[in-house]
């Protein structure tokens, strides 16, 4: 399917683009058949201690290396496999530069090198078709499993979701993004318009846990709006966004238009403050984003933390399906999605099913073998296990399952093994002020609060999401008194699982970000900008009017 719309769409080009394009589908034909991947740099299953894989930078159009190497520990093993090629303090300069040539009004918008929207659309296209093959498909999850070790499939979605997001965004939809209004004037002559500005420079820094996903979305929003984006994903998983950027090279983006970039939390924040973005895009923790909103002076947009909640209400009934619902929500990815369930809140007709067990069987389901359950990247075994310590401190409060390292496994010290967790604590304990705070903090690993709550409390739990400063997912059947930006309703309500196909990002918060969709876009990669024609004609007879 994917070949046929391609072809189309080269059929209604010029002949020599027509060329071009068969050619380059040709030679990918051809490079499949001698079982290479012509944009990669790296074959997945090689990289190894003995073997390790090198990760570059990209600045000014050209790859270049670092005077410092950043060894990353394989996750399951603990050996040396990746040596990232960081830019410290005094190296910044050409990306400083980089990103101080590009005018605020962009690398294109409607007035300027519209041709551009055009190009981008044909990126998309050869993008989607790329990642459509099941050898470059597998190759992208694959990389993924490597550097944060997931599910074969929980990987693959990462991928499917990009395709598809490349897919929304092929041919003239990228031309649509920018699509204006007009508003009659006053008179004969005079109208205004309304249009979709780029930034011009601007900023992404991305963090571990979708390693491919979040990334790829936000950069191609930013391009195709028309800004210059400086890229920054976590260190540990960068070399997955850097063969990506190998990929879209192979299918047409030029190579001046994005910088990618390796560096410590440190040099980025010293390349904002220097290079001077018009708009920063970062996805991380609360922490970094309140610091990074100041030292920006607000040109920011943020996705930052989740600590994400489900309410059961009353009615009981399909109690597999919502079990199920409720283990991937907060195991899948070993918990480490911002938008995994952090709290359930059940109605107490549910605690009198055999709901909470079922999600234990579930959760015992999971195995390392097949990733269903691995590392934890920002939170040691002993951190995890002093958090539910302290919870367990809590009157009443009680362990339903986990609580334990994993075992039989050589995951290295510097990350978190622990089997999946739930703690219960009692819902008036949970809103007590000395112990709001502890119940609250997000633990981005395989670990989960379970409360329960009776009808006459409902109060009680929405007092409970009203006083919790993160607003992402939610799965609730109280919409109206709620805020999430991502909200699931209904029996077959979850809160992790986004596809590209609908807006994700917080809400309650006038720097949140949104992704994926052609609103999320525009919202974050573009401003409003008004132009007012008035050309007249002039009144007969016209005269200067007294001063006012």
């Amino acid at each position: 399917m994917n070949r046929i719309i391609f072809c189309g769409r080269i059929g209604a080009r010029a002949p020599q683009t027509q060329k071009k394009a068969l050619s380059w589908l040709a030679s990918f034909n051809l490079s499949r058949s001698v079982h290479s991947i012509p944009f990669a740099s790296v074959d997945v299953e090689e990289i190894s201690g003995s073997q390790p894989a090198e990760v570059l930078n990209l600045v000014q159009g050209k790859w270049k290396g670092s005077s410092s190497w950043n060894t990353i520990l394989d996750p399951l093993n603990g050996e040396p496999f990746i040596k990232v090629a960081e830019v410290d303090e005094t190296g910044i300069q050409p990306f400083v530069e980089s990103l101080s040539k590009c005018p605020k009004h962009g690398l294109h918008n409607p007035f300027k090198a519209p041709e551009r929207y055009l190009l981008y659309g044909d990126i998309s296209v050869k993008a989607a078709h790329l990642l459509s093959l099941p050898k470059v498909s597998d190759f992208f999850t694959r990389l993924i499993q490597r550097v944060a070790p997931k599910s074969y499939k929980q990987a693959l979605g990462e991928v499917y979701v990009i395709q598809k997001f490349l897919e929304n965004f092929s041919g003239d939809q990228v031309r649509f993004l920018a699509r204006s209004f007009s508003v009659p004037g006053n008179y004969l002559g005079q109208q205004s318009h309304g249009f979709r500005w780029p930034y011009g420079p601007v900023a992404i820094i991305t963090p571990f846990n979708f390693p491919l996903e979040i990334p790829v979305l936000q950069l191609m929003g930013a391009l195709y709006m028309g800004n210059k984006p400086i890229l920054k994903v976590n260190s540990k998983v960068s070399i997955v966004m850097e063969q990506m950027m190998r990929l879209l090279h192979y299918c047409g983006l030029p190579v001046d238009d994005v910088d990618f970039i390796n560096s410590d939390g440190k040099t980025m924040n010293k390349i904002l403050l220097e290079a001077n973005p018009r708009m920063t895009l970062f996805t991380g923790s609360s922490r970094v984003a309140d610091k990074l909103a100041v030292d920006l002076k607000g040109r920011i947009r943020l996705e930052d933390a989740g600590f994400d909640w489900k309410i059961l209400g009353p009615d009981v009934q399909e109690e597999d399906y919502v079990a199920w619902v409720c283990d991937q929500d907060a195991y899948a990815c070993s918990g480490q999605k911002c938008s995994a369930q952090s709290i359930l809140f059940m109605h107490e007709n549910w605690s009198r099913t055999s709901l909470i067990s079922k999600i234990k069987d579930l959760a015992g389901r999971r195995k390392l073998e097949d990733l269903t359950i691995g590392p934890v990247l920002t939170f040691t075994t002993e951190a995890m296990l002093e958090h539910i310590h302290k919870l367990l401190q809590i009157p009443g409060s009680k362990l339903l399952f986990g609580g334990e390292p994993l075992k039989s496994h050589s995951i290295p010290p510097i990350y978190g093994a622990l089997k999946p967790t739930a703690v219960y604590v009692p819902l008036e304990e949970i809103l007590k002020d000395n112990t709001y705070e502890l119940v609250t903090r997000e633990i981005f690993g395989p670990f989960q609060i379970i409360t329960d709550y009776k009808t006459k409390q409902l109060p009680m739990v929405l007092d409970a999401l009203e006083r919790m400063h993160a607003h992402l997912t939610a799965a609730v059947e109280v919409i109206g008194q709620s805020v999430n930006g991502t909200t699931y309703a209904g029996l077959r309500a979850r809160t992790t699982g986004a596809p590209q196909n609908h807006w994700f990002g917080p809400a309650g918060d006038p720097r949140g970000a949104g992704i994926g969709t052609p609103e999320a876009i525009k919202l974050v990669w573009s401003c409003h900008r008004e132009i007012i024609y008035d050309f007249g004609p002039m009144p007969r007879h016209w005269e200067i009017p007294p001063s006012t």
